[in-house]
């Protein structure tokens, strides 16, 4: 059975949002081998519909390998009840219906990562969906921009992995609570 597993850059103040302006002064070889790690267990992507239109906007022409291979050949699942046809390679719509996400963990064996999309991370958490969050905590606070945990329900985490990284980046992994 598929384990749904959310990863985030996230600077100290919860702001996910425009990672690009100010998470690259934190990425060495270290960082980038836990984001490989993470790569490696990685079987399929499931995202919401604002971020599938961007990475298929961006992801199909690039020539960044090897990411643009990896990315490209990936099984992708979009939660979106208006999305019918993607034209992305290995794309498949699911309607925002919690069985259907359900089933679809049941389908996949390994991790299905959810990335960059703060929205359907909430969504997932308040149908007891998600299975870990992963968080990069960055050493800096940003002042604006989405919030990963904007006018939410409370949800109980435990803490089931930490690492602190020489640049002073959190590395945390939390499961829901029972």
């Amino acid at each position: 059975m598929g384990k749904i597993v959310s990863n985030f850059f996230i600077a100290l103040d919860g702001v996910v949002e425009a990672p690009d302006q100010w998470h690259s002064p934190y990425f060495n070889d270290e960082m980038g081998a836990v984001v490989g790690a993470g790569m490696e267990t990685n079987k399929a992507f499931l995202m919401g519909r604002k971020l599938y239109d961007e990475w298929a906007a961006y992801w199909p022409e690039s020539t960044d390998e090897p990411f643009a291979t990896y990315f490209n050949t990936m099984p992708k699942y979009v939660i979106s009840s208006s999305l019918e046809k993607p034209t992305w390679n290995n794309t498949t719509a699911l309607p925002g219906d919690v069985d259907e996400v359900r089933r679809l963990k049941e389908t996949i064996d390994g991790d299905i990562c959810i990335t960059g999309s703060a929205t359907t991370v909430r969504w997932l958490l308040a149908n007891e969906l998600l299975d870990e969050l992963r968080l990069l905590v960055h050493p800096i606070a940003v002042g604006r921009g989405q919030r990963l945990f904007d006018d939410t329900t409370t949800h109980k985490l435990q803490l089931v992995d930490s690492a602190v990284l020489s640049t002073g980046v959190l590395n945390l992994a939390y499961a829901p609570a029972d």
